[in-house]
């Protein structure tokens, strides 16, 4: 008998779920979340696509873009979102596969374009 899963997505969109599976990875990333306007210039950003099953476990992550020029950066991203899992099962899709863009800061801080507070100009 397959675990019950304790975080429930009600998300009918892999668009709509990318908002639980951002919340979710802030949940567990609060003090490494850049508060406010992301600076002018990224330190990396990188474009990554996770596949869910439908428990919420990571199947697979793919770089759509990868910050290839900061490979610390990509495994560090890679990390965080395998160390977020299970994340809330998406139980009305069955499964999932969605895709959020990592804004990262030189001191190891970031966003997600979906949660962004958006970027300060110069």
């Amino acid at each position: 008998m397959a675990p019950v899963p304790t975080l429930i997505s009600q998300a009918t969109t892999p668009k709509d779920y990318r908002q639980d599976g951002a919340r979710h990875i802030y949940k567990h990333n609060g003090h490494r979340i850049h508060k406010g306007q992301m600076p002018p210039l990224m330190h990396a950003v990188g474009v990554l696509q996770v596949d869910l099953d439908n428990l919420g476990n990571v199947r697979k992550i793919n770089w759509m873009r990868a910050p290839s020029h900061v490979p610390d950066v990509m495994r560090e991203i890679e990390r965080t979102v395998l160390a977020a899992a299970p994340f809330p099962a998406p139980v009305r899709l069955g499964a999932v596969t969605y895709t959020d863009v990592w804004l990262w800061d030189k001191s190891g801080h970031f966003q997600l374009d979906t949660l962004t507070e958006g970027q300060r100009l110069r």
